[in-house]
């Protein structure tokens, strides 16, 4: 059963330096500030370089708003609830490129994909009660079924199935939001996205620089951030609508 298959455990590490440095200068701290925005600097520089697909210098807009979005993800960083700060602002970071490209051009290619929690919350809820008037809960019952199979197919080209994630799920909330975590990550950056597909493995060099887990809770729990790094690049909208019930 899915209920079964998305929940789960993922093993915290220690702080990392740049959380220490994040929550003193969020504390406050101008040193601590002045040396996270240092050193992180080529951090920001490869982040926006990923979006935009070419080399940023200090010279590009695009480094600018990058530099803000990495100082806005200091700003709001609560330890207790980002799985680590740099996973955390690598996802600001992207997501302000982003939404400077998107105004800077005119086009909306990227704006169904990073939308704040609050308004996946309201759209999900507007297209959970359009569905139910629409179609009627059996209809949703079956198309979850279809998706389900899909998704089945889907894991078998990974050599995953239902029944090996269950025994290789995480179990405990906040490990699982983690995990979770990390398989956006993979699914929202091309260059990781594009390597799960073409290797069918996960690129846990690149990973492991940017979350607090180590290489071998990685590696241990590979299953499941492919499984669910796989579900958030598909287009199955129920069983991903149902995968962020469970974690809300």
């Amino acid at each position: 059963m899915l209920l079964s298959i998305l929940s789960g455990v993922f093993g915290h590490g220690e702080k990392s330096d740049a959380e220490v440095l994040a929550i003193q200068a969020k504390n406050g701290n101008n040193e601590a500030m002045q040396d996270l925005l240092y050193s992180y600097a080529p951090f920001v520089k490869k982040t926006a370089a990923q979006v935009c697909k070419r080399f940023i210098d200090e010279h590009d807009d695009e480094y600018s708003i990058a530099l803000t979005a990495f100082h806005e993800a200091i700003e709001k960083y609560e330890e207790d609830k980002n799985a680590s700060f740099l996973t955390f602002a690598h996802m600001v970071i992207r997501r302000r490129t982003i939404d400077f490209i998107r105004k800077e051009s005119g086009r909306y290619e990227y704006s169904f994909d990073f939308r704040s929690n609050n308004e996946d919350e309201s759209r999900n809820q507007i297209v959970d009660e359009v569905t139910l008037k629409r179609f009627g809960i059996q209809e949703q019952i079956e198309k979850r079924r279809e998706e389900i199979l899909l998704f089945e197919k889907m894991l078998a080209d990974y050599g995953l199935s239902f029944q090996k994630l269950v025994q290789s799920s995480p179990m405990h909330e906040d490990a699982r939001r983690t995990a979770v975590q990390i398989s956006q990550l993979v699914a929202e950056t091309e260059e990781y996205k594009t390597y799960l597909l073409d290797k069918k493995k996960l690129p846990i060099k690149d990973i492991e620089q940017l979350v607090k887990v180590s290489r071998k809770t990685i590696e241990r729990n590979r299953k499941y951030i492919i499984a669910i790094a796989l579900l958030l690049m598909s287009d199955l909208h129920y069983l991903k609508d149902y995968l962020k019930e469970r974690l809300n």
